[in-house]
């Protein structure tokens, strides 16, 4: 078996390393593809150093642009390299404008596309993350799933669930698994240091970067002024240079970079920013992965965001969505920092995405899929079979499997009375109300 794996961005390699490593310690022969989208000294070999795994096998070199031509050159670029290694299943990760490509050029080859952290939604069709991740769906062989709640997206757009897999978020491996090296090397950016974070208290490390912040003036005010008002924490604020941009061209920058509590840096490293992250008594930020970051090591974090597609961090308690409101910002913030209860329950929040075992359930569906022939792709030899699609409520002490077997059916929904459910092979149906499609 041959797998190979599509990275475009810094989320990707990181959310990526974990399946990456397993797929070399069972020996299971794997490529791995790097786009080259925009140019980040992080992504170079020797990020991949860092997080000790191999470096890329093939670099494409895009470049920036616009999202037509960057996803046009990716899908070129990707082609020509699949169609000489012919690997049997091609894996992408999240919502960037790689996955788009690497999702559609599989699906015209007929080469199965493993979508990992597959079925998050915004609902928010503004966002081109939201049509890349719809769209990969649509393309892909195998799900891999963080969440229940993410699962029942997919069931709800019509999904089997049979090729859905709950396995929770690579976000937590990552974070275990990095965080530990970044441990055992320390900090190592200059600006960290001169700041003597680890004997710093009440850390507030903030990110920024959307359009939908950064580029309205009045969230900006809105949000500067929430920090003016926080003078009783450590502002830690690696600046994206957009963000720097934008702030100097509002006449903002000086008057955030003038307060006492409020320390800019420059953009950091993975490790170092994985290392602070861990050291911070709250996060703030508009990023989704840190949302993710941020209930994994057990940090409160405020969401700068009006929606999120990590809905499962706000559910289970350890994230807050405050928008761009000043009040809000404020409010929240000073109860975690002078509510010792409150703070306790967001950091003791269940983490949604799993215990940091994604990456081995990852592999062993891929295995499995490969052993069963599942994982090609060809065109059908029989006539399709007619179905209907039907509701109905269970009555009978019966299982998942024991229902889809008794009717020749295939369950898609499931709800227990309060929720919607994904519905496992083990999942008891008494007193259930389900969808299905059932062969005519």
């Amino acid at each position: 078996m041959k797998i190979a794996t599509i990275l475009g961005t810094r989320p990707e390699i990181i959310k990526m390393a974990p399946i990456i490593a397993e797929i070399n310690e069972r020996g299971i022969d794997q490529i791995v593809l790097h786009t080259g989208q925009h140019y980040d000294k992080e992504m170079s070999d020797n990020f991949f150093k860092d997080l000790e795994i191999p470096a890329p096998d093939y670099n494409i070199h895009v470049g920036s642009g616009s999202h037509g031509k960057q996803t046009g050159l990716m899908m070129k670029g990707i082609e020509e390299i699949l169609l000489d290694e012919k690997p049997d299943i091609v894996l992408v990760q999240g919502d960037t404008n790689a996955v788009l490509a690497g999702a559609l050029v599989c699906g015209k080859l007929h080469i199965a596309v493993g979508h990992v952290e597959a079925g998050l939604r915004s609902f928010d069709m503004t966002m081109p993350e939201e049509i890349n991740r719809r769209v990969a769906d649509v393309c892909s062989t195998m799900y891999f799933i963080p969440t229940e709640e993410s699962a029942v997206n997919l069931l709800a757009e019509g999904f089997s669930r049979k090729n859905l897999f709950i396995t929770g978020n690579t976000v937590v491996d990552a974070c275990f698994r990095h965080l530990e090296i970044a441990k055992k090397r320390g900090f190592e950016e200059q600006s960290l240091k001169d700041l003597n974070i680890d004997s710093m208290d009440n850390i507030l490390t903030l990110t920024m970067h959307r359009a939908e912040n950064v580029d309205v003036k009045e969230r900006v005010v809105s949000i500067i002024g929430a920090l003016k008002e926080l003078s009783d924490m450590n502002v830690i604020f690696p600046i994206h240079p957009r963000t720097k941009h934008t702030l100097e061209n509002f006449g903002l920058f000086d008057e955030l970079n003038n307060l006492s509590h409020v320390h800019i840096v420059k953009p950091i490293g993975y490790l170092d920013f994985l290392l602070l992250t861990s050291k911070s008594t709250l996060i703030l930020t508009d990023s989704g992965g840190l949302q993710e970051e941020a209930i994994t090591l057990d940090v409160p974090a405020l969401t700068l965001r009006y929606n999120t597609e990590r809905p499962e961090t706000v559910t289970a308690g350890g994230n807050i969505l405050v928008g761009s409101d000043k009040d809000a910002i404020i409010e929240n913030a000073r109860k975690i920092l002078d509510d010792e209860e409150f703070a306790d329950k967001m950091k003791n929040a269940l983490n949604p995405y799993g215990q940091g075992n994604a990456a081995r359930k990852t592999v062993d569906a891929i295995e499995k899929y490969y052993d069963e022939g599942i994982l090609n792709i060809s065109a059908p030899e029989e006539v399709m079979d007619s179905f209907e699609r039907k509701m109905t409520q269970v009555n009978d002490d019966i299982t998942v499997s024991e229902f889809e077997q008794k009717e020749d059916a295939l369950i898609h929904m499931m709800f227990d009375g309060e929720k919607m459910r994904f519905p496992t092979d083990e999942t008891k149906l008494k007193g259930m109300m389900i969808t299905y499609d059932k062969r005519k």
